[in-house]
């Protein structure tokens, strides 16, 4: 299987989030006990990548070095790039084009949450195609408000619309998706969109055209939440509580993933309680050591 590298974006102003963006970056917010960014980067981690690009705009990339650095401490190796200004999904994957070589790679939205039982098999399963591009989908009772994918009686993509006028199907297209090495050259090659834009559905339509695009499909069991507005911050934080203190187990715990994936060690573990000491979070991490066989 080829080499995966991950890409998470954390671009854009987060206009409909403010006042709470106006200085600080929409992918820093809290999501109950941690941090938005933690979330996307625990999917990549749990997929198993360890080499991660993190795009952010000129205002808040420092911040994302701040807070996880080189990524040594959690046994990844983080790289850091700007985007100027928005101008698309797409985009990342030129922006990115000297980190990615010759790799295939996945791209996660730096806001979506992604909560459910196998996630980290499906990604896999992906990962081991390596042809053309994956994505997945969860339904919508709004599909309206996203890109819609549109599949045929065997469950094949025949179609991608982005917020349809009229129903074709309700399986909205999450913010999560691996491609083959072509997706950079493709998207050099995608015309922008009314609002100046490299759209990813631009992106997965050249796939689609090609028969090259596959889908997963995330049904019950499964949640994907969008951060997008005060109300959705809200509801991601009290799922994430319900599920954490009703089960006792933390969601995108990024010292938890590595130490399970063993890029991480005890003594590295045990820093990072030192780190967060006198914190929920850090006796959580505590916990980790006091009960590993």
């Amino acid at each position: 299987m080829k080499k995966f590298k991950g890409i998470i974006l954390a671009g854009g102003v987060g206009s409909r989030l403010r006042p709470l963006t106006t200085v600080l970056s929409k992918q820093l917010l809290p999501i109950y006990d941690k941090p938005m960014i933690f979330y996307p980067l625990s999917v990549l981690m749990l997929a198993g990548i360890k080499e991660i690009l993190i795009i952010s705009s000129q205002d808040h990339i420092n911040m994302f070095k701040d807070l996880l650095g080189d990524g040594s401490r959690i046994g990844l190796s983080l790289d850091y790039k700007v985007q100027l200004e928005p101008r698309g999904i797409a985009e990342a994957f030129i922006l990115a084009e000297d980190f990615i070589g010759d790799n295939s790679c996945s791209l996660i939205l730096g806001d979506n949450i992604f909560y459910g039982p196998s996630f980290t098999k499906l990604m896999k399963s992906a990962m081991r195609k390596n042809l053309g591009a994956e994505i997945f989908t969860y339904p919508v009772k709004n599909p309206e408000d996203f890109g819609i994918l549109k599949c045929d009686q065997y469950g094949k993509p025949t179609d991608i619309v982005e917020k349809p006028s009229k129903y074709i199907s309700n399986l909205a297209i999450t913010g999560l998706y691996f491609f083959d090495n072509n997706c950079i050259e493709l998207s050099k090659k995608i015309a922008p969109s009314n609002r100046g834009e490299l759209e990813i559905t631009s992106l997965l339509n050249i796939y689609l055209k090609e028969k090259k695009l596959s889908s997963n499909f995330l049904g019950r069991g499964f949640a994907w939440l969008d951060t997008g507005s005060h109300d959705s911050l809200i509801d991601a934080g009290l799922f994430v509580k319900t599920i954490e203190n009703r089960q006792g187990q933390k969601i995108a715990c990024i010292e938890e993933i590595a130490f399970n994936n063993g890029w991480i060690d005890e003594a590295q573990l045990k820093n990072q309680v030192n780190l967060y000491k006198k914190t929920e979070y850090g006796n959580y991490l505590k916990s980790l050591l006091e009960n590993n066989p």
